[in-house]
């Protein structure tokens, strides 16, 4: 039983939507229809791009590349801004998960060589800041994260035309975090260690490949290259390169996007519902995305949404700037809340304080970017 209710705490959202999956089919029967629901293109694209990314970091290149441009820092500001800027950066293209599962173990081990009354303040901080950095970098593009990547792909939008919808607040974010790089971090100095210089390339060859399909990836996203071809390249090259990648892959993500298609697509099959819902979402899609993602997460807020509108930009800016406000607004957050949690002399209670207080600030001033275009 307790490893039930173990699984149930870890897999929230994956459990919510295989229960609303569940509902929704004594509703509407099963039958071959379930299978139109379900987009292939978007369940392959995201494995590849988790196994793709797995490999990477598996080779050390992130860790080599952390360590190069940080070697010869030694102020926390510097240190601070250039961590915020790679999270922004890194997330764009690697996804927010993946830019958050490198840095923040980083930050964490850096902050073992710093001493002073200011460290334990500094050091939520910079992880606060780190955190919204990788979820604000990840939406001006469509592999930054999840459900940017479902509803690029849903609404067949061109690639500068994704762009075109998120860049304002994009820069906004970047001026933010600039800003607050330098308003908020305290002075201190960080101390040369044994630790400092150990990251290691654990094969040349083996990172330059997964860089190159790395770029394949970004083929198919493109729609230059079918994502059939493309998963066929990927898994040959796993099982070739690295079985144990196949491990790395958050299956339980795949599966929550198929519980949501078949609830979604249910909810379609029913026209009184489905029409009611589309009347009530009509205009607000921004605002109802920002406030459905404070409670069960962007991700499925955006296959939730997007089965009732088909206001793609305003679906994106919505669920993107959802991402910022409560913990499990994004799901990315959590990685670093459950890496800080886990350290010595960790704060859970001031890392929520501090992570809503910066989270709700921001929200409010991206809102206002909104009002203010339209």
């Amino acid at each position: 039983m307790k490893k039930v209710v173990h699984f149930i705490k870890k897999e929230a959202v994956l459990c919510a939507s295989g229960v609303l999956a569940i509902v929704s089919c004594f509703i509407v029967p099963p039958s071959a229809k379930y299978l139109e629901y379900i987009d292939l293109r978007v369940l392959a694209l995201l494995f590849c791009l988790m196994a793709v990314v797995a490999g990477i970091r598996a080779a050390g290149a992130f860790d080599v590349i952390c360590e190069a441009l940080l070697k010869r820092l030694r102020s926390i500001k510097a240190v601070g801004l250039a961590l915020v800027l790679l999270s922004f950066f890194m997330s764009m293209l690697l996804t927010n998960d993946v830019a958050l599962v490198t840095l923040v173990p980083f930050t964490l081990l850096l902050f073992e060589s710093i001493n002073g009354e200011k460290k334990a303040r500094a050091e939520i901080i910079l992880l606060v800041l780190e955190t919204a950095a990788a979820n604000l970098g990840s939406m001006l593009t469509p592999m930054g994260n999840p459900q940017n990547l479902y509803l690029y792909s849903k609404f067949n939008l061109m690639f500068s035309e994704f762009l075109t919808i998120i860049f304002p607040y994009s820069l906004l974010s970047l001026v933010l975090l600039i800003a607050s790089v330098f308003l908020f971090l305290p002075k201190l100095r960080i101390e040369k260690t044994e630790k400092n210089g150990s990251a290691a390339l654990h094969g040349r060859m083996k990172a330059v490949l997964f860089l190159i399909l790395f770029a394949v990836c970004m083929l198919s996203i493109l729609r230059i290259l079918d994502y059939r071809i493309l998963l066929g390249i990927i898994v040959i090259a796993v099982l070739i390169l690295d079985r144990r990648l196949f491990l790395k892959v958050d299956y339980s993500l795949l599966l929550t996007f198929v519980f949501f298609f078949i609830f979604v697509g249910n909810l379609g099959s029913i026209p009184a519902l489905s029409e009611s819902l589309r009347g009530v979402l009509q205009g607000r899609e921004v605002w109802l995305g920002i406030a459905l993602s404070q409670v069960i997460s962007n991700v499925p807020a955006a296959i939730l949404l997007s089965g009732l509108s088909e206001n793609a930009p305003s679906l994106i800016i919505g669920t993107n700037l959802g991402g910022l406000g409560t913990l499990i607004a994004s799901m990315a957050s959590l990685i670093t809340y459950k890496f800080y949690a886990a350290s010595n002399g960790s704060s859970p209670k001031k890392y929520m304080l501090i992570f809503t207080a910066f989270n709700l600030a921001y929200l409010a001033l991206l809102c206002g970017l909104y009002a203010i275009i339209h």
